[in-house]
């Protein structure tokens, strides 16, 4: 097994780990203090996980591509790596009530889309090359996904900090303004990370659409 596989296979081994810390309470905080402050330690542990895991995404394609180290194995558990490890992050905000359920089905729905699209084109010969707008969702939902457990690290530190200063069980989250029943910066980064994985649906979409229309029109 190449290497690249090896580091794609230890992705996948992380995500069981990061899927148990995850699923705790976001705002749970536990004894890790710096100063007056106590972070939420399970989900400063998923963080971390999280960027860990999704380094390996760019580490083994550099691998792979550095020594010559592609393979149709590869090919098809890297991308398979990505969605369950963004998938599995992006349930668990619905549970955690940080992420509309909605924008979560949107998303997963573009992956199956996209990933069918796959399969059809793989199977005429053909295959579908990242787009820059598929990298950049790639990019931006990452980025979100660390941007939500960042805001509930912080927002369990302060809580607690203040809790600690002045003995009134005073939480940070009240200070933020809410938007229908969720905090607007989580509701902004939901927004930008469905939104630009919806573009990314389409352009997908637009660029191959002779394989869809092809498919409905002919018989086999």
């Amino acid at each position: 097994m190449t290497t690249a596989n090896k580091i794609t296979l230890t992705r996948i081994a992380m995500i069981p780990f990061f899927i148990y810390f995850a699923a705790q309470p976001m705002l749970n905080v536990e004894e890790y203090k710096v100063g007056i402050f106590s972070f939420p330690t399970c989900t400063l542990i998923a963080l971390i996980l999280f960027c860990v895991a999704s380094f390996t995404d760019f580490l083994d394609g550099y691998v792979a591509r550095k020594y010559n180290q592609v393979t149709d194995f590869g090919k098809f558990v890297d991308p398979l790596a990505d969605k369950l490890l963004v998938a599995s992050a992006l349930i668990l905000f619905v549970e955690q009530k940080a992420m509309a359920g909605w924008m979560v089905c949107v998303i997963l729905a573009r992956e199956l889309i996209i990933t069918s699209l796959r399969v059809v084109a793989a199977n005429k010969g053909r295959v579908l090359a990242a787009t820059w707008t598929g990298k950049v969702k790639t990019c931006v939902q990452i980025g979100g996904i660390i941007i939500i457990y960042l805001y509930y690290i912080i927002v369990g530190a302060l809580a607690n900090g203040i809790a600690f200063a002045d003995g009134d069980g005073v939480t940070a989250v009240m200070f933020i303004p809410h938007a229908d029943g969720m905090p607007l910066l989580l509701t902004i980064v939901g927004w930008v990370v469905t939104l630009v994985t919806i573009y990314s649906g389409y352009d997908y979409l637009k660029k191959n659409w002779d394989l869809i229309k092809d498919g409905a029109v002919k018989a086999k």
